[in-house]
């Protein structure tokens, strides 16, 4: 039995407001918010108690009934109109569920016109109603008043970027050194950026520029490392492989199985993943070590990718809501002009926030279908292996979402290959496909699978190539390395989404 099962049986000796938050809080932290929820709505009634249901709405917003948050936020607001927490929560939730947060995130910035978060949140509200331009202007202004602010730094960078500005990404941090050059923070951040732009190329001559100025951080021998792991020929440079403390020498662990990848060390890279594993079990790792096991024909190359089960594709259409509708209603998401400085799009757009927590009918209808599909991926999985990273994880829990968007590529478009880092299972949902040309490569736009990261620069051919049509959905482990093949003229609409691993 969970410690929320439990506790929500113990509810008729203990049923007080203190006693229903910590239920609360437990199914939260259990994901078993379904267990919680009669008994918050029956005590936010009782008690009349905004907390209860702020606790309430929380837990719908866990499990996407974004309708039914907003709803239990509502009662919060009315109940605690003064609450700072109540009306973050209730802006953060109308904009995840596609409303127009902006009133919403305007009664939170008068609660606490210094809260970065709400900050942040009130210019992506602006951007998600097509006022880019506006958010950046709101954003500056704050760092030139506050350029201390690193989140507000870094955000700025992102949306710069989505506004089709990604040259201006460190616009407001280059300033905020010009005026303050011995802020130890606001290197780092300038380099974080960087790095999440994969502008590894910046990142020594940053950390020259910082030390000249008379800074220093232990967090530069990272970005050293980094740089030497992109660059570097030799097997074993020093700024990668040298002695570092603790957190240096774990930071760097992955990025030396990928320079040994690059460099074609594969005798050397062999037991350093091994060694890595041992505290490092994360998506990259899994596809470096696919890719080496691969290329040194390992037999656990078998054991991890070759299992037929673990990629389906399957035409969904009939669960679909109308094909041209849904289309339709994502083209209206489409407000961005650039893409994100981490994703892997290339000569497109991609939606923001989570796009199957929206309450339009026609996306819950969307997610309906997609659920179903999951299920049945996971139902047809092979037998359980505590030590493989997609069929180890339990398989008795809800299907939840740790992101899910759309892309909309144009012309030349594609996906470099990468993996998604905090997902279990991946996704491809085709919705709109380009004509394919008659002088273009028969696989133009085909999704391939196996194929490794461009920039390791490796010849090494994809296991799988899958030609997309419209309606069918392709489910694959988080960690396989993904991309495209580009087509030259056209849009293709797609809908993608990780699915979290399960608790």
């Amino acid at each position: 039995m969970s410690q929320t099962a439990a506790m929500a049986a113990n509810l008729s000796t203990s049923f007080n407001a203190d006693t229903l938050a910590d239920l609360a809080g437990k199914a939260l932290e259990e994901g078993e918010e379904e267990q919680a929820l009669p008994h918050l709505e029956r005590g936010a009634k009782h008690f009349a108690s905004p907390l209860l249901w702020q606790w309430k709405a929380l837990l719908e917003r866990s499990l996407d009934e974004h309708e039914d948050a907003l709803a239990s936020f509502e009662q919060a607001a009315r109940q605690a109109p003064g609450d700072v927490s109540i009306a973050h929560g209730h802006a953060r939730t109308a904009m995840e569920a596609g409303l127009d947060a902006r009133p919403i995130y305007a009664r939170a910035l008068a609660l606490a016109p210094r809260n970065g978060q709400i900050m942040v949140g009130a210019a992506a509200a602006r951007v998600a109603m097509g006022e880019g331009e506006r958010a950046i202007e709101d954003l500056m202004a704050t760092l030139r008043n506050a350029p201390a602010w690193i989140y507000g730094h870094e955000q700025l960078a992102q949306i710069m970027a989505t506004q089709g500005r990604a040259s201006e990404a460190t616009a407001s941090l280059d300033q905020a050194l010009a005026s303050f050059p011995k802020a130890q923070p606001l290197w780092e951040a300038l380099l974080n950026v960087q790095l999440r732009r994969g502008a590894y190329e910046t990142l020594v001559p940053i950390v020259a520029k910082a030390r000249r100025a008379g800074v220093n951080s232990p967090e530069f021998a990272i970005y050293e490392g980094i740089h030497a792991a992109e660059f570097e020929q030799d097997v074993r440079p020093p700024a990668l492989f040298g002695a570092f403390p603790d957190p240096v020498d774990r930071a760097l662990g992955r990025w030396r199985v990928r320079h040994l990848l690059r460099v074609g060390a594969i005798d050397a890279l062999i037991p350093l993943i091994d060694e890595e594993m041992q505290r490092d079990r994360t998506a990259e790792l899994w596809a470096y070590a696919a890719t080496a096991w691969r290329l040194a024909g390992d037999p656990r190359s078998q054991w991890l990718e070759e299992d037929e089960r673990l990629v389906s594709v399957a035409d969904i259409t009939a669960d679909l809501p109308p094909v041209e509708r849904l289309n339709a209603t994502l083209r209206a998401l489409h407000v961005a002009r650039g893409e994100y400085l981490d994703q892997s799009v290339r000569g497109g757009t991609q939606t923001d926030g989570p796009l199957l927590s929206r309450i339009d009918p026609t996306i819950r209808h969307l997610r309906r279908a997609i659920v179903g599909a999951v299920e049945r991926h996971v139902a047809q999985l092979p037998d359980p292996d505590p030590s493989h990273p997609m069929l180890g994880p339990r398989r008795d829990r809800r299907v939840r979402f740790s992101g899910s968007w759309s892309v909309r590529l144009r012309s030349h478009g594609h996906h470099s290959n990468h993996v998604h880092p905090l997902g279990w299972i991946s996704s491809a949902l085709y919705l709109a496909l380009p004509d394919r040309r008659h002088d273009e490569r028969s696989d133009a736009g085909w999704f391939t699978l196996g194929q490794p990261d461009e920039k390791l620069g490796i010849e090494l051919e994809p296991w799988r190539k899958i030609e997309p049509k419209v309606g069918q959905l392709v489910l694959f482990p988080s960690w396989m390395w993904h991309g495209t093949v580009p087509f030259e003229e056209g849009e293709r609409m797609t809908v993608a989404f990780d699915v979290s691993p399960p608790v």
